[in-house]
């Protein structure tokens, strides 16, 4: 299977004195879905806004190494250019024009698109998304917070991306409306054979719509590998997944940090 998206070894520094990734390295082969999971502060939101070319415009860079798309170093590529390339960055917190309505946040994002069919688009994304089409007049600003991510999504969808970054789709949504975003998630991914690269603090979900996953400590990958070898591994089963040896619930927050260090690197 191609590799669509690779990141090699890179840097990443804040103020050009804080470093945050330290040779951080993974790959999202062609039709995808690879989880990104760590604790917070772990690296995972820099390393998207990385790929996605955002650190410029929060004093960042990548200090070293490369990032590649279709093969193409992108590491200092302006993110407009990158979006019209194929590559959709949903930011956390869903980041929608709140003046504006459903539809009209939909049209915002066919400006990124080479191909602006943007009926036929908007019937994909409410295909996806019912709820949005009975409010596509409705000012995003009073929709839920799960319909936000909705448009958030079908925002990505129209600019016809081949791979979308989400960054915690689930984060503030009620348990049934995170199961319906994570199906669109899968159907988009079945569907469309887009790549997804996901951050996603429920690393249980995460791990179901995964086909391999990376975790994150400290702004480098201490373990990675295909979902059912995560999901076997002691380690994980014990700091992500909430389960100790005999499948009792355990708080990842009980064990010390240099202790996880510690049995990661051994």
């Amino acid at each position: 299977m191609a590799t669509v998206l690779e990141v090699n070894n890179i840097e990443v520094v804040y103020q050009h004195t804080v470093q945050v990734l330290r040779g951080l390295s993974l790959s999202v082969p062609e039709g995808a879905v690879v989880a990104l999971l760590g604790a917070n502060g772990a690296g995972k939101t820099t390393t998207l806004k990385a790929v996605s070319g955002l650190l410029p415009f929060e004093n960042g860079a990548v200090a070293s190494g490369n990032i590649t798309f279709f093969g193409d170093d992108i590491a200092r590529s302006a993110p407009h250019d990158l979006v019209r390339r194929g590559l959709f960055h949903v930011m956390e917190g869903r980041r929608v024009f709140e003046d504006l309505s459903v539809e009209e946040n939909l049209l915002a994002a066919t400006y990124a698109s080479s191909n602006r069919q943007t009926a036929k688009a908007y019937d994909e994304v409410y295909g996806y998304f019912p709820r949005l089409a009975e409010r596509r007049r409705q000012k995003a600003g009073y929709l839920s917070g799960g319909e936000q991510q909705m448009l958030a999504i079908g925002r990505a969808l129209v600019a016809e991306p081949k791979v979308m970054l989400l960054d915690e789709p689930s984060l503030g949504l009620a348990p049934l409306l995170v199961q319906e975003i994570f199906d669109v998630i899968t159907r988009i991914n079945r569907d469309r054979g887009v790549a997804i690269l996901l951050v996603e603090q429920n690393a249980t979900l995460a791990l179901e719509v995964a086909s391999y996953g990376y975790i994150v400590e400290n702004g480098r990958v201490v373990i990675d590998g295909p979902v059912e070898t995560l999901k076997a591994d002691r380690d994980v089963r014990e700091f992500y997944l909430g389960l100790g040896s005999h499948g009792s619930a355990r708080s990842f927050r009980d064990v010390k940090h240099y202790r996880r260090r510690k049995r990661w690197l051994s």
